[in-house]
C-alpha cells in the first residue's frame, strides 16, 4: 500500500501540531528527516531537516511498529511547533520523498479497519467520539469504540455457528443409526441470541437520540411565552418575540447541554385554527414535530387545558407566571421563574430513559438487527416441525449470523465504507 501522510491535528495556528505518516515507508521518512530513529513508542526530541539539509523545526518524534499502531501499519508522528509556516514546510518536505501521497478523508481509520485493528462499529464509535459535544455522548461513544458491541456480536455469532453446526451434523447423519436430538440445544441457543437482539433493538432509539439529541418541544397557543422561554433557556435571542399573536411561523431549534445530555429544544408555532395559509403550515409543522418529540412542555393560560394530548414525561405549566403563586405550577421566560425546575424535570426524565440505552445507535444497525431477529424467529417456528426442516432452519441461522457479522464490517458492507469514512477529517 502507499505510504500516506497528513496533518492529524486541527489546521491553523496552535501550540502543537501533529503530522502523521502510515505505510511501509513511514520510518524511512523519519530516518531521512530526523535520524537516528527513536525506539518504538518512545518519544525523542529531534531536529527536522528536508532532503537538502535545511533546518525545518525541532520536534518530538514517535514511531509505532506494524501491528502496534492505530492503523496496524508502521506509523510515524512529528509533533511540531504549531505555526502554519512550520506545518507547510514539513508537509512539503515529506511530500518530496518517493512513494508518499497525502491521505484522503478518513484514510488512516479505514486502514485500521482493513488491517483488522478495528471493526466497523468501532470506526463508527470513533466518529461519534470526535463529534461528541456532551458527557453522555462521550461515554456512549467510548463504549462502542472500546469494542463492547463487537464483543457482543461475536458472542451471538459463536452461539449461532454452534446451533447451525448441530443441525448440519444431524442432517449429515440422517441415514445413520445415531439417535441424536439437537432441537433443545438449538432452541436454547437461538432463543438466547434472539432475546438479546430484541433487547438491543429496544434501546436503539435512545442511543440514536444520544447521538443526535433528544427533542423537547415547547407547545401551546399563540402568545403563551414559548419563544421567550426558548430564549431564556438558550441564553440568547434565538427567537423573535412580540405581543403579536402568531409571530412564530416555523419550528426553531436550539441545541443545549443539560447536565451532560444533548437536547434540542423546539419552539413551535402557536396552536390555533387560522385562515392564514402560512401560519396554518406552521401550525401543522408544530403538531408534527411535537408528536415526534421525546417530550413536550405544554404552556397553557390559567384555567385552560393543553391543546394536544399529554404523554408520560410531558410537563404541563401555566404560562407567563412571572412570580410564584401557591398551588400553580407556573413558568415565565421573562423572569426565569420555574425554569430551573423545568430543566431538572427534563434532565431526570431523559436520564431515566438513558438507563435503557443500547450500544447500537444507527439505522444501519437497526436494519441488520431486525433482519437477523426476523430470521431467528422464523428458525424457531420451523424448528418445531421436526428434522425434515432442519436444512431450512440451518440456512436461516447461517444467514442471521452473516447479518450480525455485517454489523462489524466483515460481510457485504463495501458500499457503506466510502460514505462512512468521508465524514472523517483528513488526518484521521
Amino acid at each position: 500500500m502507499d505510504t500516506i501522510y497528513a496533518l492529524a491535528s486541527a489546521p491553523g495556528r496552535a501550540g502543537v501540531s501533529i503530522v502523521r505518516l502510515s505505510g511501509p515507508n513511514a520510518w524511512a521518512v523519519v530516518d531521512g528527516m530526523a535520524a537516528p530513529l527513536p525506539r518504538p513508542r518512545q518519544a525523542a526530541l529531534r531536529v527536522l531537516r528536508d532532503q537538502d539539509g535545511a533546518f525545518l523545526d525541532q520536534a518530538l518524534v514517535l514511531i509505532f511498529e506494524e501491528g502496534g499502531s492505530f492503523t496496524g501499519e508502521p506509523v510515524a508522528e512529528f509533533h511540531l511547533h504549531g505555526s502554519i509556516a512550520v506545518q507547510r514546510a514539513v508537509l512539503r518536505a515529506i511530500g518530496a520523498f518517493p512513494g508518499l501521497r497525502l491521505a484522503e478523508p478518513g484514510e488512516f481509520t479505514r486502514r485500521a479497519l482493513e488491517t483488522g485493528s478495528m471493526d466497523l462499529t468501532q470506526v463508527e464509535g470513533l466518529s461519534d467520539l470526535i463529534d461528541a459535544e456532551t458527557e453522555v455522548q462521550r461515554q456512549q461513544a467510548l463504549k462502542v469504540l472500546s469494542g463492547d458491541l463487537g464483543a457482543r456480536v461475536h458472542d451471538w455469532r459463536r452461539s449461532l455457528v454452534r446451533a447451525a453446526s448441530l443441525l448440519e451434523a444431524t442432517i449429515d447423519f440422517a441415514d445413520e443409526d445415531v439417535p441424536v436430538d439437537v432441537s433443545d440445544e438449538v432452541r436454547d441457543l437461538v432463543t438466547s441470541v434472539l432475546r438479546e437482539v430484541k433487547t438491543e433493538l429496544a434501546g436503539l432509539t435512545v442511543a440514536e437520540r444520544i447521538r443526535t439529541g433528544f427533542e423537547v418541544a415547547i407547545v401551546g397557543p399563540p402568545n403563551a411565552g414559548k419563544s421567550t422561554l426558548l430564549n431564556h433557556l438558550a441564553g440568547r435571542e434565538a427567537a423573535i418575540t412580540s405581543e403579536i399573536a402568531g409571530t412564530t411561523r416555523d419550528v426553531l431549534e436550539v441545541r443545549m447541554d443539560i447536565n451532560g445530555l444533548p437536547v434540542v429544544v423546539l419552539d413551535t408555532a402557536g396552536l390555533r385554527d387560522t385562515t392564514d395559509t402560512v401560519e396554518a403550515i406552521g401550525v401543522a409543522r408544530a403538531r408534527a414535530r411535537a408528536d415526534d418529540a421525546d417530550l413536550r412542555v405544554h404552556l397553557v393560560p390559567p384555567g385552560e387545558a393543553p391543546m394536544i394530548a399529554v404523554r408520560p414525561g410531558d410537563l404541563v405549566l401555566t404560562a407567563k407566571q412571572d412570580h410564584p403563586v401557591d398551588g400553580i405550577n407556573g413558568i415565565s421566560g421573562q423572569t426565569g421563574h420555574g425554569v430551573e425546575a423545568l430543566q431538572r424535570h427534563i434532565q431526570e426524565t431523559l436520564a431515566e430513559r438513558v438507563q435503557r440505552v443500547s450500544l447500537s445507535s444507527r439505522e444501519r444497525h437497526r436494519i441488520m438487527l431486525e433482519d437477523g431477529g426476523s430470521l431467528l424467529a422464523d428458525a424457531l417456528d420451523l424448528l418445531q416441525d421436526g428434522p425434515d426442516l432442519y436444512d431450512v432452519v440451518s440456512e436461516n441461522v447461517r444467514v442471521a449470523a452473516r447479518r450480525m457479522e455485517s454489523l462489524l464490517g466483515y460481510v457485504d458492507v463495501e458500499h457503506l465504507l466510502d460514505e462512512i469514512f468521508a465524514n472523517f477529517c483528513v488526518g484521521k
